[in-house]
């Protein structure tokens, strides 16, 4: 980073969402860190956007633990291709199911075609979605609002209803929320909603599936740099993107990653109804 423009990254956009990890300069850090130690040999975990950016980090690290993955993405065909392949390359199994998991049928279809593949889900995670920065309440359109929440909320829901039937004791549940839910984000309000309401369903849920043994825990990520970055900002401020945290810079998808693995494994096994806040000391109301 240079201290005198305060720049943490080189200026880009991208002009879609998703955004699309093959472009990004620099390609964000998903690599695991350390040798894995089988904490999820012979797991099935089933990981929503899990293409590119966080949710690639997690689904190699589960796969070195010893998981096999299904990842559900929209239509970053190329992104989940290589995650596959990466994931195949820790000695796991992997399948790639694209499509809208707003869409409550076919997030019954990517539980479904899980189940065909596998025979199991373990671990769930939650952790598709999208945001449109606004600077005016006003120009919130209802087509962005229902995009937004249907994306984040509903298709949470769905695939959660899908997959509950197949999960038992000793399963986990893990949903990504942010650290705008807890300090806000005056041009985020909608996807600020969105992830608020995350919190509040991961703690509800936790308490309805205590007596199953099903453990429900999220994580709030602080400024991750991943595709959703680059897609949603302008050039100039994804070049200052996490300079205004007090570790001066963005995180990357393999800081974020361990939160998730030490929430589906027994090591958080007294643990439920939890956020984890990798967030580069940004202060929060946990």
């Amino acid at each position: 980073m240079s201290a005198e423009t305060e720049q943490t990254l080189p200026p880009q956009t991208q002009d879609r969402q998703p955004g699309r990890e093959t472009e990004m300069n620099p390609k964000p850090d998903f690599e695991p860190r350390y040798p894995g130690s089988g904490r999820m040999r012979g797991k099935v975990a089933l990981i929503t956007g899990g293409d590119s950016g966080i949710g690639r980090a997690i689904a190699v690290l589960f796969a070195r633990e010893g998981a096999d993955i299904a990842i559900v993405y929209l239509d970053e065909n190329q992104d989940a291709r290589e995650t596959k392949r990466l994931v195949e390359s820790e000695g796991s199994a992997c399948i790639i199911i694209p499509g809208d998991i707003g869409d409550a049928a076919f997030a019954r279809r990517a539980v479904e075609q899980t189940l065909a593949a596998f025979g199991r889900i373990d671990t769930l995670i939650n952790n598709a979605a999208e945001q449109h920065p606004q600077h005016e309440i006003a120009d919130i359109t209802p087509d962005q609002l229902e995009r937004t929440f249907r994306t984040n909320i509903f298709g949470l829901f769905f695939t959660t209803q899908a997959a509950l039937p197949h999960l038992g004791r000793g399963s986990t549940i893990i949903n990504t929320t942010s650290v705008t839910a807890y300090r806000g984000s005056p041009d985020l309000l909608d996807y600020s909603a969105t992830k608020g309401a995350i919190v509040a369903f991961t703690r509800s849920l936790a308490k309805k599936l205590a007596d199953q043994g099903i453990r429900v825990n999220g994580v709030a990520p602080g400024p991750i740099w991943t595709p959703l970055i680059p897609s949603t900002f302008p050039a100039e401020k994804v070049a200052k993107f996490g300079a205004d945290t007090p570790l001066k810079r963005p995180g990357q998808p393999n800081e974020v990653a361990s939160c998730f693995l030490f929430l589906a494994c027994e090591d958080s096994s007294y643990m439920t109804g939890s956020v984890l806040h990798p967030n580069g000391g940004d202060p929060t109301e946990s």
